[in-house]
């Protein structure tokens, strides 16, 4: 009688040509069940031989044939990158300091507005830049930037935006006295998606792309925060404005607004 450790050892021939023969078997199985059927079913199209085992392991395909929904809308086409605009020359400054002076009217002889365009002395070149660029193509509109941007090259806005970041900021007209920073500022509303604006547009730090606030006009900034709000502008980076500004209350517009206005953006100077 043979013993019954040698039955399952692999000095027993006839124990390693079972487990080879069962081996070949499953690999025949799989091959034929999940791939070769696959193919062979005239009414369904596969890109390849993974596409063919999730088929025939019954896993839906996610690909579709549709197209992809294209907005209706002019949307901005600028990459902002940290080292944009980075080391200006003196003659692009120069250069700048001429073309701004069609600019003087609405946002001031110094890049400090009298009235409610927003100040742009001191400005993040990157920032000018990019709305330049998005009032030329049309992804945000303006009663008066619309006309202007499109006689503009690339190389006139990089000139005014590197001559307004040269200039110093200065204390606007309009701020009137500090008032203690709001919580939409420093904490934001996380249960609304809400990050502290504090977290991109200075005081606690500042994001690519976003300006900084101090000093702007409050009439200025309650305006762009309800246009983000509303839909009729659109020229953020990611929808962030929008999708902030919609969940903000009108109370907290206008605390941010207001806030920000009181700020006297000499004092932020020495960090440009």
């Amino acid at each position: 009688m043979m013993p019954t450790e040698g039955l399952f050892s692999t000095a027993n021939r006839w124990f390693r040509l079972s487990v080879g023969i069962t081996a070949a078997l499953v690999i025949l199985t799989a091959l034929g069940g999940f791939i070769l059927l696959p193919y062979a079913q005239s009414d369904l199209k596969v890109a390849g031989l993974w596409d063919a085992i999730c088929s025939a392991a019954g896993i839906p395909k996610l690909k579709s044939s549709a197209s992809s929904v294209q907005p209706t809308f002019k949307t901005s086409d600028v990459i902002m990158t940290s080292a944009m605009l980075a080391n200006p020359s003196s003659e692009s400054i120069g250069r700048g300091a001429t073309l701004a002076q069609q600019c003087a009217i609405c946002h001031g002889p110094t890049g400090v507005s009298r009235a409610d365009s927003p100040n742009l002395a001191g400005q993040y070149p990157a920032v000018i830049f990019k709305q330049l660029k998005d009032f030329k193509s049309g992804a945000r509109t303006n009663a008066v930037m619309s006309p202007f941007a499109p006689h503009l090259t690339d190389q006139d806005m990089v000139d005014l935006a590197v001559y307004y970041h040269y200039l110093p900021r200065l204390p606007a007209y309009h701020p009137t006295q500090k008032i203690p920073a709001p919580r939409i500022v420093i904490n934001g509303a996380p249960m609304r998606g809400i990050a502290p604006c504090g977290s991109c547009h200075g005081g606690l730090d500042n994001k690519t792309g976003s300006p900084w606030l101090e000093g702007q006009s409050a009439a200025y900034m309650k305006a762009q925060l309800r246009a983000f709000a509303d839909g009729t502008r659109r020229n953020d980076i990611s929808q962030q404005m929008r999708n902030i500004a919609r969940a903000m209350t009108a109370e907290e517009i206008q605390e941010a607004a207001n806030y920000y206005a009181s700020q006297p953006p000499d004092e932020y100077s020495a960090a440009r």
